[in-house]
């Protein structure tokens, strides 16, 4: 590989480094690249001799960045549809120049934002690689499969938008944070459990108010987690995933340790269930949590 050996790589590493950005490998021989990957290559070597860049971060950013590409040319889309105008790669082309400048602008704006942030998050927290006490919540639209068949492509798309932008102001608005959004479910963290309790009754009540959206459950828990490359792992996730599993539709449910910590709120009520048996946990107890 020409790139490779400009970029003073071995072809093997070289191949290792392109397919960990999420690419599939080119032919030796095939005209591809330019200057810019070039330039990439070299600082992506030079980042990882300097032991600032693994495989993993690259493998972790390749994902972000091809998720974001994604949603940006389907953006684009969209625009010139709603504008009425021809599709044609030409005026494809005239849209994307005007319009990509200014979201790269503002993708870094947000970027450097939540940079920031983090930062700040991180002093006050613990150390890489250690756990931190989190309070994490699923919260799922309840017959998201059954709406799929009944609703058009048109309404399924309006549909996850509404969801997408409702429930990034209510976490955003409750200092929470989205880890992640698979369709019709969202994951979201918050450093105080009293915080990500509002939020959870919060989006109950957001989505209640919304006719295009179908109710939610939501599954609260609490403790140590791991946070590594903008998710989060650990027993914490998986009590929380089971109990918006178990949650009835419109309703709540918090793990023991959350109820503890929340009892003594008097924004909250809570109210004991029956112990449970779900997948890796035959004795969880759950409690219905409510408005006061």
């Amino acid at each position: 590989m020409e790139l490779a050996a400009a970029a003073g790589l071995d072809p093997a590493e070289g191949r290792q480094l392109w397919r960990s950005l999420g690419f599939p490998e080119a032919p030796d021989d095939a005209v591809l690249f330019t200057d810019n990957d070039l330039a990439a290559a070299r600082m992506m070597t030079g980042l990882t001799d300097a032991g600032f860049l693994d495989i993993d971060v690259r493998e972790a950013t390749a994902r972000s960045m091809s998720r974001l590409a994604d949603w940006q040319v389907g953006m684009l889309k969209r625009l010139i549809e709603a504008d009425g105008t021809s599709t044609s790669p030409s005026e494809a082309l005239r849209v994307a120049r005007t319009v990509l400048p200014a979201l790269e602008e503002l993708q870094s704006y947000v970027w450097r934002r939540h940079l920031a942030a983090t930062v700040a998050r991180m002093l006050v927290t613990a150390g890489p690689d250690e756990p931190e006490c989190l309070l994490v919540g699923f919260a799922d639209m309840v017959g998201f499969t059954r709406a799929t068949r009944r609703r058009s492509t048109a309404e399924l798309a309006g549909m996850i938008e509404q969801f997408g932008s409702s429930t990034t102001e209510v976490i955003a608005d409750g200092k929470g944070r989205i880890v992640k959004t698979i369709g019709d479910e969202v994951l979201f963290v918050a450093d105080d459990v009293g915080d990500g309790a509002a939020i959870a009754l919060a989006l109950q009540e957001r989505v209640r108010a919304e006719p295009t959206l179908p109710p939610l459950r939501i599954g609260l828990a609490t403790g140590p987690v791991l946070v590594r490359y903008g998710d989060v792992y650990g027993e914490v996730v998986n009590i929380a995933a089971r109990l918006t599993g178990h949650a009835r539709p419109d309703t709540v449910l918090v793990d023991r340790e959350a109820a503890e910590a929340l009892a003594v709120d008097p924004r909250f009520a809570l109210r004991p269930l029956r112990p449970v048996a779900v997948p890796g946990y035959r004795h969880l107890h759950p409690w219905v949590l409510e408005h006061a």
